[in-house]
Order: C-alpha cells, then sequence, then structure tokens
C-alpha cells in the first residue's frame, strides 16, 4: 500500500466515522452527509486532523455518552473496513463513490 493508499484509507475512514457519529448526535439527511464529510475533509488539514477530539468535544457538548474507549474502538473497526473497502472500491463496488470523494479531498 502506498502513502497515498493510506490517505485514501483515512479520508474513507473519517467518512464512515462521520456517518458513526452524525447518528449519535441525532443528525440526518444532508447535516449528516456535511458532518462526515466535514470529518473526511480535516483528514487532510494539519490543523483539524484530530477526528477524535472533535468528535469527544461533539458528544460532550450534545449530550452524548460515549466513552473514549469506544471512540477508539470504532476508529479502529472502521479503519479496518475502510482498508477492505479499498480494493473493492477500485473495481466498481457501491462504495467507489466514497472513495472518489476521498480522491477529490486530496487534491483539494
Amino acid at each position: 500500500m502506498t502513502a497515498s493508499d493510506d490517505v485514501q484509507k483515512t479520508i474513507l475512514r473519517n467518512k464512515l466515522l462521520g456517518r458513526w457519529a452524525a447518528e449519535r448526535l441525532g443528525i440526518t439527511g444532508r447535516d449528516a452527509d456535511a458532518y462526515s464529510d466535514a470529518l473526511a475533509c480535516d483528514t487532510t488539514d494539519p490543523e483539524r486532523c484530530d477526528v477524535f477530539t472533535k468528535i469527544r468535544r461533539d458528544f460532550d457538548a450534545a449530550g452524548v455518552v460515549e466513552s473514549d474507549d469506544r471512540i477508539l474502538q470504532v476508529m479502529t473497526e472502521l479503519m479496518l473496513k475502510a482498508g477492505n473497502l479499498m480494493p473493492t472500491a477500485r473495481g466498481d463496488s457501491s462504495d467507489a463513490a466514497t472513495v472518489a470523494i476521498a480522491r477529490n479531498l486530496m487534491s483539494r
């Protein structure tokens, strides 16, 4: 796997993580998409790439009870899922759109 693949995998993980967090925050529809896109975009911004802290703050502000360990566990699970999706996505899977988003975000 190349460094570019690692970045794409992290962007995809953050997109999935954003969906998970949005659900717990009660964010739906376009707002949920915007939230997960923002987390994915933050991957490439050195000043905002700490998605754990962002989610922790958002959960605390909204009163969402979720342990740090659980958030880190989900991050790990979704990184593994993102890694499994990467080769499949290149072969025309339903998650190809998410990988395309990751590639577009990297080009910014």
